[in-house]
């Protein structure tokens, strides 16, 4: 038997790293840190590659969700079935944003991030943002500025179509031999991954440098922990209760993790996420109708910095919030907190609206936050992917859509 044809447990230790993408875009992240630290006008110069790495993968995230949506409610032909996943996974994204918008608030109220001296703190200019904030959520914005959104009703239009389209069968044939090649793309294209991930880590620490963390150490270790503390409790029981195992899931998308990790976006491991959720067990139908709409509507990292953010100002000038002040702010981040998808940058921008909304904490403290915000953005989009794929999951098993691979 050929060593090619081996099974991976049978295969020598070097040969398993020497074929383990996780590897490369590890060793990758660490010659960026390095890059970075040491050289770091060198490093700046790298940016181009992660943006490059992070854009091609953008071009497969409208064809794949598409793709998969309609084969998915195609091939249920249940349409019943396809508006309960849809109405479930809605509840479920409200229920777990709003659980860790409120575990935000109370450990930055527990923990006082923003108790610290302002004196040395990098101040950079926030008034792009301010300037767009607003007190107000509006929809149709969102939607007009949403692409993934977008598609996804293209998506199930077309499927609900194609469910009373004689045609269904021979439609089905043809988008599953395009599915077929546009992962057959994808898997090569992330042999680029580790070349983006060192572009991406090698211009953060460049640009940024690993001294701008110190002023803000506190506030960054507070989102790090509380994040940890969401995954593995809140998320973790969560799995438990579905009879899933959180460890498991976590080493099974470990490179998704990585390629988050190196680039700072949540986009850049999609679509391999979802292929790999189908390998997991879950069926196409739920993979395509729950991540999707995850990524507008299951943003459980970005919830958690808003809330800790916004604490974190109220602390840094002294602003002592009421319960019922702290209630509203929860409200109107339930609704703002929606937006902070598909635009670079609306996390702050909702974090401004927020804060105009309450008329307690001044906008300009958003400009302490942008020094460090860049690494921050990993633990929110490692955070993201991991909440959208257990709610896949865990839809997937109560809809009994879910096979034991």
């Amino acid at each position: 038997m050929s060593r090619s044809n081996e099974p991976a447990s049978l295969k020598p230790i070097w040969y398993q790293i020497g074929t383990n993408l996780s590897f490369y875009v590890l060793i990758s992240i660490t010659i960026g840190i390095a890059l970075g630290y040491f050289y770091p006008a060198e490093a700046v110069k790298m940016e181009i590659l992660g943006k490059t790495f992070v854009d091609i993968i953008k071009l497969f995230i409208i064809p794949i969700i598409f793709l998969t949506i309609v084969l998915g409610i195609s091939s249920i032909g249940d349409l019943k079935k396809v508006g309960r996943i849809g109405i479930k996974s809605l509840l479920y994204f409200e229920i777990v944003t709003t659980l860790a918008l409120a575990i935000g608030i109370f450990v930055a109220i527990l923990l006082e991030p923003g108790k610290i001296d302002r004196t040395g703190l990098m101040i950079q200019d926030a008034s792009k943002f301010t300037k767009q904030a607003g007190s107000s959520f509006n929809w149709l914005q969102f939607f007009k500025a949403n692409s993934t959104l977008q598609v996804l009703c293209l998506a199930i239009l077309v499927g609900i179509i194609l469910n009373y389209s004689t045609y269904r069968l021979k439609a089905v044939h043809i988008l599953g031999k395009i599915s077929h090649y546009v992962f057959t793309a994808l898997k090569w294209v992330m042999y680029l991954a580790p070349i983006g991930a060192f572009g991406g880590m090698a211009f953060t620490i460049g640009k940024f440098g690993l001294k701008t963390l110190i002023p803000l150490a506190k506030l960054m270790g507070c989102v790090y922990l509380t994040m940890f503390l969401f995954i593995f409790l809140v998320l973790g029981s969560i799995m438990r209760y579905s009879k899933l195992s959180i460890w498991k899931y976590l080493k099974d998308i470990k490179e998704e993790l990585l390629i988050v990790l190196g680039t700072s976006s949540s986009e850049a491991a999609l679509p391999s996420m979802m292929r790999k959720l189908e390998k997991m067990g879950c069926s196409k139908s739920v993979v395509g109708l729950v991540i999707p709409t995850g990524y507008s509507f299951n943003l459980d990292g970005t919830s958690i910095y808003l809330s800790m953010a916004a604490i974190f100002l109220a602390q840094l000038y002294n602003v002592s919030l009421s319960s019922s002040e702290l209630g509203m702010m929860l409200l109107i981040l339930m609704i703002t907190s929606k937006g902070a998808a598909g635009v670079t940058g609306s996390g702050f921008i909702v974090l401004a609206s927020t804060l105009a909304a309450l008329h307690r904490i001044p906008l300009e403290g958003l400009a302490f936050l942008l020094g460090v915000d860049k690494f921050m953005s990993e633990a929110r989009a490692i955070t993201n992917l991991i909440g959208n794929g257990v709610a896949t999951l865990v839809i997937a098993k109560s809809e009994n859509e879910w096979v034991k691979p």
